[in-house]
């Protein structure tokens, strides 16, 4: 036995040179020449910026089943997923879809792109694409806290660390950090030696159009904490204006989509949320804001809206023809409103949402130009701005009437007609005419709306009493948060908003 023991080992001692070299050459034939050796973060930045603009999934049940509604400026005969915002009831899969979908999503390959750009990263001096990024995460994430309020942020989308269960942040300390983080982004774009190109699909690698977003996005979110933090508001509201914000509707921030490759990658998920035989979301115009057009001799209603009439037409467009459904009413209760015992068709009867605004290929609203001139002239009226009130005002109203070509060309208002509007509906010096134009401005982005309109309390929405509803014929103040995340995160428990229910207000909701 010992003898074949040294047998056995002077063989190996022989083969040694033999295995290091086949090792060698195994470890080369395993290595794919073409795949590549380092990601290039550029392209995950586009990731995240198209999964930002969300899919069917999201937009049908979030954005237009509850913001759109609860803001009336949609509503709809339909309950349960498709207008939990109207009948003030709640739907598992509508409450859940922004937590469950967007930080599994857009917020992850952004977070990613963060922390590979950063000082720890594999492209440290990235430093462009990191500022950009972080702007990018602000836009979903910020939303992601007016919704639910305390949520995952120091913590979230580090599931690289280990933190597979992440504290829930309170939404004072979160609208703090996304402040100071705006403001360093502002600073630091274009000051690195990356060129990040046609990898951002919003503004082809513009750096100067960056920091006017950055810039933008600071006034919006300065604002939004000024019934709470005044002081701090005020200093970002004039950091801000400082540093310099949008000035035209060519630097708003519209993600453009496209009609393929298949449903579900780069098409418009809005429109796909309405489109009759895909998801099917039953939705026409709510007469609050058909009323407030309609009444002003607005050129936005029948932009806003085909007019009346079934997908494929003909629309009924004769313009005092207008009208928008009450929000509240299901197929029964609105027989009686109607004065008919006969079945209501809603599309025969109501204004419906404009199909010209619902190609797969059309844009994905983030932030309008309008949205920021109607900040300004509150940050103005509060004399934390610079400018003339009424000049921003009146800036503001003109750049939503003229933004809409951008998903139609047939949709141009040209400045005369603007101006008579603007002379037949005087702007009269108040914080409410701003708040009721900002609410009309932001059709097609109900999630702003909503925050806005929490935020000011204007215009003055009258809530319906729907027979079941959960909150006693009120307004939602915020969405419950995700079923599954509550189940199994013990974090949310701790340190998530409490109660966990629709009238708990957040941190800047003082209104």
């Amino acid at each position: 036995m010992k003898y074949l023991n040294k047998i056995v080992l002077l063989a190996l001692v022989c083969m040694m040179p033999l295995i290091s070299c086949d090792t060698d050459e195994l470890v080369e034939l395993n290595l794919n020449p073409t795949a590549a050796n380092e990601l290039d973060w550029r392209f995950m930045f586009t990731q995240g910026q198209v999964q930002a603009a969300e899919n069917r999934y999201v937009n049908g049940r979030c954005h237009l089943g509850i913001c759109s509604h609860l803001i009336q400026q949609m509503a709809s005969l339909e309950s349960g997923e498709r207008a939990m915002g109207d009948k003030y009831t709640r739907n598992e899969d509508s409450k859940n879809s922004y937590m469950w979908y967007v930080y599994t999503n857009s917020l992850k390959t952004l977070a990613e792109v963060i922390r590979q750009t950063g000082p720890d990263g594999t492209n440290p001096n990235w430093t462009n694409l990191h500022h950009m990024a972080q702007v990018m995460y602000i836009i979903p994430m910020h939303i992601m806290t007016d919704l639910y309020v305390n949520v995952p942020y120091s913590e979230a989308n580090k599931g690289v660390d280990g933190i597979f269960f992440p504290v829930y942040d309170s939404q004072e300390s979160i609208y703090k950090d996304m402040l100071n983080k705006l403001d360093a982004a502002a600073s630091a774009i274009g000051t690195g030696p990356d060129n990040v190109g046609a990898a951002d699909v919003i503004y082809g690698g513009d750096f100067g159009k960056w920091k006017k977003l950055a810039n933008s996005l600071m006034l919006r979110l300065a604002m939004r904490i000024s019934n709470v933090d005044p002081g701090t508001a005020q200093t970002f509201v004039q950091k801000a204006i400082a540093g310099g914000v949008m000035t035209s509707n060519d630097d708003a921030c519209w993600l453009p989509m496209s009609p393929g490759p298949s449903l579900w990658f780069n098409t418009n998920g809005m429109s796909r949320a309405l489109i009759p035989d895909d998801w099917g979301g039953l939705s026409v115009m709510s007469k609050t804001l058909v009323d407030f057009l309609r009444d002003r001799n607005d050129p936005r209603l029948l932009i806003y809206s085909s007019g009346i009439g079934p997908w494929a037409g003909p629309f009924n467009t004769d313009y005092a023809a207008q009208k928008g459904l009450p929000n509240g009413y299901d197929t029964e209760t609105i027989k009686e409103y109607e004065g008919t015992t006969e079945a209501v068709d809603q599309y025969a009867t109501y204004s419906r949402l404009n199909v010209k605004l619902l190609d797969l290929d059309d844009p994905h609203m983030f932030m309008n130009y309008a949205e920021v001139e109607f900040l300004l002239a509150e940050a103005a009226l509060k004399g934390w701005g610079d400018g003339n009130t009424e000049a921003h005002y009146n800036a503001g109203v003109k750049a939503s009437m003229q933004q809409w070509t951008i998903y139609d060309a047939s949709f141009t208002v040209d400045d005369a007609a603007v101006d008579a509007y603007l002379s037949a509906n005087p702007f009269d010096g108040t914080e409410q005419m701003i708040a009721e134009q900002h609410w009309a401005a932001n059709y097609l982005n109900w999630y702003e709306a909503y925050s806005n309109w929490r935020r000011t309390a204007m215009p003055a929405l009258t809530p319906n009493n729907y027979p079941g509803n959960l909150t006693g014929g009120q307004i939602f103040r915020r969405i419950q948060y995700y079923t599954n995340e509550i189940a199994n995160n013990p974090n949310a428990a701790a340190t998530g908003t409490k109660p966990d229910d629709f009238m708990t207000r957040g941190w800047w909701d003082v209104k």
